[in-house]
């Protein structure tokens, strides 16, 4: 789970040196779950293979994953987490997509994609992989809402709309999802860094989408006639 950060303003201490180990193995237990995916598939393998490639003992596997399937699912979480900690950097009273695509643009290494887009590739030729990937996304809703509701505790005055969080949260992943079918019917699962360069950016892209009321092309080029009704206004 992200760490939870008041705001822009705050000092961290570096991270000790236990934290780092426990960062690095948690790192080797994951590289060892993608490996085993890679070569045998998803359903092929168990905890135990998995602590024996980390070089790890089947207590400490369980000391930071409760199943084969938690790993896998971290892969997408961890990406997530990633941008979440940089959303939550950003500035109160800046509109919630204009932070969504910030945050992402922070991740300006395409490598930091790269676990994300080939686990939602092998998904496409397995459906349980798939069906596990769906799912893990679906988990990360509930992620988005809490960052949101942060977001508008911090800012003075304003009310939680419970509507609005859960439904900016659902078209936050959609557009997501969206992002990564668009790269991989494109790129057709490459993770050389073109591709992956071009994933981020269809990423940066769908908030934008999201921020504009998904405006077309050719109508933000059409001039602009006289509405017939005032507009409501955008609370993104």
């Amino acid at each position: 789970m992200p760490t939870p950060l008041s705001g822009p303003d705050d000092e961290s201490a570096p991270p000790s040196r236990r934290e780092l180990n426990k960062a690095a193995t948690r790192q080797a237990i994951t590289d060892a779950a993608l490996g085993l995916l890679r070569s045998r598939g998803p359903g092929n393998f168990t905890v135990e293979d998995i602590a024996e490639s980390a070089g790890i003992s089947r207590r400490t596997f369980f000391n930071y994953f409760s199943s084969t399937d938690v790993v896998i699912a971290s892969v997408t979480h961890g990406f997530l987490d990633a941008a979440l900690q940089q959303f939550r950097l950003r500035p109160a009273g800046e509109p919630v997509l204009e932070s969504a695509r910030a945050a992402l643009m922070e991740l300006a290494d395409p490598m930091s994609i790269a676990p994300l887009a080939e686990l939602y590739s092998l998904g496409q030729a397995n459906p349980q992989l798939n069906r596990s990937e769906l799912e893990a996304w679906d988990h990360c809703t509930a992620e988005i809402i809490e960052a949101a509701r942060e977001r508008f505790d911090r800012a003075a005055g304003a009310g939680i709309d419970e509507l609005y969080l859960r439904a900016l949260a659902g078209s936050v992943i959609s557009c997501g999802k969206a992002a990564m079918d668009v790269w991989f019917a494109r790129c057709g699962g490459s993770l050389s860094p073109d591709s992956l360069s071009i994933l981020r950016q269809l990423l940066i892209d769908s908030m934008s989408l999201l921020g504009s009321g998904f405006s077309s092309p050719a109508a933000a080029a059409a001039p602009t006639a006289a509405p017939s009704a005032a507009p409501t206004q955008d609370r993104f």
